[in-house]
């Protein structure tokens, strides 16, 4: 088609030629027809280099059903038997082959107004100047305490359990724990699902009514409500303040991070629309507040139990700088 459109454009069989970078006499032959088209001979298909090895590979595929034998393990064994290929190539061809793995349903286990909290340590910081956030949030509305600090002792976990106490304004039936050392002192120590708890915590449990409640080992699914919570909590909260601080020179300290926990969690956390319930934390936690147990009075180490109150009970830490410093940077200087 070229070859006719610059012919028609006056153009030389020389200078087509020159143009199209061919013969000249290839230039006459398709002038001379205008129907004759290239013609070329089909290329002969190439033996893959594991078509040798396909018949072994199919009798070992239907020997392991229904469980699959690794494709590094199938790549060994017809290594020794003179396979000169790549791995890459035996990979694509049993990709066929392969079974789709079926995704575990996601199972949500809701409990009613006022049952569950979950409870949880999360490492914020290791190393030096380590930063630790217990945790803890109800059930049902999803509400959520939480309490800084540079160790997960077990005076650490009584402090965060009291104060979450204090915060949501009552005391839920149960509490669910992972299997923390210093809390859980033995799993099963008595028979299936009957664990040494430590000392302190079985006393406040007898003072407040709540029963102690574990997960399963290698279930971090049961306790999920609390986990999704600390992935949103370093995204949200954390790395934006750290950041803050950081471009002043300043690094985030439990003190600071206490400081500031409680308005954004009553701002920002409770009343973000959650993916799963469909609500505000906030909503739900003033009607499950109506089915929590009654607060008793709370007498630890950091003095007398503070009134009850929505705004969440924020421990006394040293800080690094003065709490106005901080402000000033966060720009919430009056």
């Amino acid at each position: 088609m070229e070859i006719h459109v610059l012919h028609r454009q006056g153009m030389s069989i020389r200078a087509i030629a020159r143009e199209l970078n061919v013969s000249r006499n290839t230039v006459r032959r398709y002038l001379r027809d205008i129907a004759k088209t290239s013609k070329y001979s089909r290329r002969e298909a190439r033996p893959s280099k594991l078509a040798t090895f396909t018949p072994y590979l199919c009798q070992r595929m239907d020997a392991a059903k229904p469980d699959w034998i690794p494709a590094t393990v199938l790549f060994r064994e017809i290594q020794s038997q003179g396979y000169q290929g790549k791995e890459g190539i035996l990979k694509n061809y049993l990709r066929q082959f392969k079974p789709k793995a079926e995704s575990e349903p996601v199972i949500r286990f809701e409990t009613p107004p006022g049952h569950q909290m979950q409870v949880d340590f999360t490492t914020i910081r290791r190393g030096i100047g380590k930063l630790k956030a217990f945790v803890a949030t109800l059930g049902y509305s999803r509400a959520a305490y939480v309490r800084f600090s540079e160790h997960e002792r077990q005076d650490d976990w009584l402090e965060g359990i009291r104060e979450a106490l204090r915060y949501f304004g009552g005391v839920p039936r149960e509490i669910l724990f992972d299997n923390a050392k210093c809390i859980m002192i033995e799993r099963d120590a008595f028979g299936e699902g009957k664990h040494r708890w430590n000392a302190s915590l079985l006393g406040l449990s007898r003072d407040c009514g709540f029963k102690l409640r574990a997960c399963r080992p290698y279930r971090a699914k049961t306790k999920g409500k609390v986990e999704r919570f600390n992935g949103y909590l370093k995204r949200s909260f954390i790395a934006p303040l750290a950041a803050t601080l950081k471009q002043s020179g300043l690094a985030l300290d439990a003190g600071t991070a206490n400081g500031r926990i409680g308005q954004w969690l009553d701002d920002v956390a409770h009343q973000r629309i959650h993916g799963t319930t469909g609500e505000k934390p906030q909503v739900l936690l003033v009607q499950e507040r109506l089915h929590l147990l009654p607060l008793p009075p709370l007498d630890d180490a950091k003095g007398p139990p503070q009134p009850e109150s929505h705004a969440p009970a924020i421990p006394v830490e040293s800080l690094q700088h003065p709490l106005s410093l901080y402000d000033q940077l966060l720009g919430n200087a009056p």
